[in-house]
């Protein structure tokens, strides 16, 4: 069992609890990095998490079906579903959807659905699609993952909500999308 520590974070006036990691690079497995670049980013409670989690606070999502993809921690997936979304949270780590739920479990939120798979095997979820809205946060993080997101992003849902803060991959990714920048580094996508 992977260790845990507790942090409290306010978004939108209500205290939620997040359990993370408390090193991340602890959990570092050189064979996973070296068959996919596996790193554990999802143990971080991330800026862009925080920031998208807020703008979703202030977003009427009620009834609306939502995926959070690279969910991590899965903040903005339990703000999304304490506004009365139904949420799917994905991510590529099996460990990332087990924090995913007991974070879920600590706020309240008695329905959300987890789904093991990346954006370049969105299989998963394109079984689930069409949704009304994507989340991701800080997804950018390879020049790598530009394309995949790109093409995944429409097939998912008529809009996204992109928290991003200014990795280098980003500028191409927001260079070929309709993007409005709705607070500090995070942007509405609209897709045709």
């Amino acid at each position: 069992m992977i260790e845990r520590i507790e942090e409290q974070i306010e978004i939108a006036g209500r205290r939620l609890s997040i359990v993370r990691p408390p090193d991340a690079e602890a959990l570092l497995d050189e064979a996973a990095f070296e068959r996919e670049e596996f790193l554990p980013y999802w143990a971080e409670l991330w800026p862009s998490a925080s920031a998208l989690a807020d703008a979703v606070a202030r977003s009427d999502l009620a009834g609306a079906r939502v995926v959070e993809l690279g969910c991590g921690l899965a903040l903005p997936a339990i703000v999304a579903a304490l506004g009365g979304a139904r949420v799917v949270a994905a991510d590529w780590s099996a460990d990332a959807l087990e924090f995913a739920a007991e974070n879920a479990r600590r706020n309240g939120v008695v329905e959300l659905e987890l789904v093991l798979c990346s954006w370049t095997r969105p299989e998963p979820l394109l079984a689930r699609a069409p949704f009304d809205l994507v989340l991701a946060s800080d997804v950018l993080y390879e020049r790598r993952d530009v394309r995949p997101l790109l093409e995944l992003l429409p097939r998912l849902a008529p809009e996204t909500l992109l928290a991003e803060p200014g990795r280098p991959a980003s500028r191409e990714f927001l260079a070929a999308v309709d993007a409005e920048e709705i607070a500090p580094r995070v942007y509405r996508l609209r897709h045709a």
